[in-house]
């Protein structure tokens, strides 16, 4: 738990810093006035102040924030101020820390893909990739796996049928598919490498399991390792930002399909609490997955934050492109209360979120 805990906290920092420092630096390269640059969130234990700017330490280290003086709508005709800048440089100052999450997410992915990362492979391909294993890529909560202790990431390595003594090694998927479904309804142990641990796991797969699921309840593929040389890690890190950024894309309009043809919310969906279990298990698994998760998150915090939604920068640049069209400020009181409307309702949202997290994975 602790190690969890830990690996949760490291995660949010570094995504948060980094977002935030975007948008510190760009003002304070177009000379804007930074009040405030805080590390965790409030109630504050300490700062220094150097060159009119308070660095704070908080208690909460859950990431940290930039205060940029005029972000309110104060200090209009200041030049100082943020509110009195013109749009572009606003939409620069704004626009950075969305920015700064896809660079991170590069700079991971093209490290990650020259020291290797876990990837899906072909069969063919199984010689090539160091390590390759039938690995568990997905878990369903409350499944036969869940309950017996299945992990994202396990690689499948024996199973064995304890009422009929039937065994098998797994080398291909379609072993262990055809396995578990051979054996339904019958007490399975499975020989799992986890990290540098060698365990046993039992379950019994379900003979008519819920649509979707599967006897056991978890997604399979085969995985290694693949690297790529130094010279062309960069292209492939710039690869992996599309295809995330594709992934993402596609899982939201599944999203919003489901949602409005049946009212439902898909169960891929996972806030806080997703994060925190997802975050302990990658730290487990080693370093290039952790590395791995980090550059995903970090891909999707720019496409959440970059999206026309009040109080996220998405919206402050909607706010931005209706001033431009328009030749005149949207009135402060009415954008601020827009920002604090969206803000509440994305406070519900999490919440919601997070309490269907709780019930799954607890």
């Amino acid at each position: 738990m602790i190690f969890s805990i830990l690996s949760f906290v490291f995660l949010i920092a570094i995504l948060v810093l980094v977002h935030e420092w975007g948008h510190f630096w760009t003002a304070r390269k177009l000379k804007i006035k930074v009040e405030e640059f805080g590390f965790g969130f409030p109630p504050r234990v300490g700062g220094i102040t150097k060159n009119g700017i308070l660095y704070s330490l908080n208690l909460l280290p859950l990431g940290g924030f930039v205060k940029i003086f005029g972000e309110g709508g104060e200090g209009e005709g200041n030049p100082e101020s943020f509110i009195s800048r013109p749009v572009w440089q606003r939409f620069v100052v704004i626009g950075a820390g969305v920015f700064m999450n896809l660079v991170l997410a590069w700079v991971l992915f093209s490290f990650g893909a020259g020291l290797g990362t876990p990837s899906i492979i072909d069969e063919e391909n199984a010689e090539e990739a160091g390590g390759a294993g039938v690995t568990i890529i997905g878990v369903v909560p409350k499944s036969p796996a869940d309950a017996g202790g299945i992990q994202f990431g396990d690689v499948v390595t024996r199973l064995e049928n304890l009422d009929t003594s039937a065994a098998a090694d797994v080398k291909k998927v379609q072993e262990l598919q055809d396995f578990i479904a051979n054996n339904a309804g019958h007490k399975i142990k499975m020989g799992i490498k986890r990290g540098s641990a060698v365990v046993e796991v039992t379950a019994v797969p379900r003979v008519n399991p819920p649509e979707g699921e599967g006897s056991l309840g978890i997604s399979i593929a085969l995985v290694g390792i693949v690297r790529a040389p130094w010279y062309t890690a960069p292209w492939e890190g710039a690869k992996r930002v599309v295809i995330s950024l594709e992934n993402i894309v596609s899982g939201f309009y599944s999203l919003f399909k489901d949602l409005f043809a049946s009212g439902k919310v898909s169960v891929d969906v996972s806030g806080p609490v997703g994060i925190f279990v997802v975050a302990g298990q990658a730290g487990q698994l080693g370093f290039a997955y952790f590395l791995n998760l980090i550059a995903v998150l970090s891909v999707n915090l720019a496409f959440l934050n970059a999206m026309p939604i009040p109080a996220l920068d998405g919206g402050r640049i909607l706010f931005l492109a209706i001033e431009k069209v328009r030749g005149v400020k949207v009135n402060q009181r009415i954008e601020q209360m827009v920002h604090t409307i969206g803000f509440v309702v994305l406070i519900l949202l999490m919440l919601a979120i997070t309490y269907r997290d709780l019930t799954r994975f607890l």
